[in-house]
């Protein structure tokens, strides 16, 4: 049995909720990547199903907080815009789901970071791919490969944030779009590991505990982002990407 939140030392915990704080800064700042911060660093001195356990609560509650930030009314405006995405995304997250043990997720990292990367640092070095207006076609691909890598692998951000950064997406829009499609995510991911026994009764206070460092976090994180214009929110976007791409290539390549 692992040992779980009521028992570990008290500089763990500290150092756990200084890992939420970050986490909640950089999601704060550009939408994404705080369930790689977390289970990096969580997991560089916890067990790795109490690493898992301690992102579902602060991932669920900071991507909430991100999708209604402008008000219900603006969130539901964002599903509709990018319905598209979001179905074709769900159904072959739901399909593909279903062969997670036929093709090894090395494979599926791989496929995922090192075209994003090359994306992300195309993008950084100057060299701007854009969609200035895709079709429903490119929409339906782009989303259903998201969820199709997704259902495999669990990530599902990388090739999100690259398509809404492709069509310009203006920073409150992909803020909140982010937080619906991830939030749609992680209420998927905390009844699976409910179900799972990743979140448990002995789990479940420590994961509750870091949502308030994430929160914070996250305060500090939105303050910095409001002060930055579209440019500098893009380039920071942009930076975060070629970091969690590269994050998957090494965990392809080094597990």
């Amino acid at each position: 049995m692992l040992t779980f939140f009521p028992e570990l030392a008290p500089q763990l915990i500290l150092l756990s909720c200084l890992v939420a704080v970050l986490a909640g800064v950089i999601k704060g700042m550009v939408g994404f990547a705080m369930p790689m911060v977390l289970i990096s660093g969580l997991g560089s001195f916890l067990s790795p199903e109490l690493a898992l356990a301690g992102l579902i609560l602060p991932t669920l509650v900071t991507n909430g907080m991100q999708a209604l930030r402008q008000g219900t009314k603006a969130a539901l405006a964002s599903v509709r815009r990018f319905r598209v995405f979001l179905l074709a995304g769900l159904v072959t997250l739901v399909i593909s789901a279903q062969f997670v043990r036929v093709l090894p997720v090395e494979v599926m990292l791989l496929m995922i970071g090192v075209p994003v990367a090359l994306f992300s640092v195309a993008q950084l070095f100057g060299l701007h791919l854009s969609l200035a207006r895709p079709s429903f076609r490119a929409e339906a691909m782009i989303g259903g490969f998201a969820g199709l890598i997704g259902g495999i692998s669990g990530v599902w951000g990388p090739p999100t944030v690259a398509y809404l950064t492709a069509i310009n997406t203006e920073k409150r829009d992909q803020m909140r779009v982010q937080g619906v499609i991830y939030g749609l995510g992680a209420v998927a991911l905390a009844g699976a590991h409910l179900g799972s026994g990743v979140l448990r009764a002995e789990t479940a206070p420590f994961s509750a505990l870091l949502v308030i460092p994430a929160v914070c976090g996250m305060w500090i994180g939105t303050r910095i982002q409001d002060r930055i214009d579209q440019a500098q929110f893009r380039r920071a976007t942009l930076l975060v990407l070629t970091i969690a791409a590269l994050n998957l290539v090494r965990r392809a390549v080094f597990g």
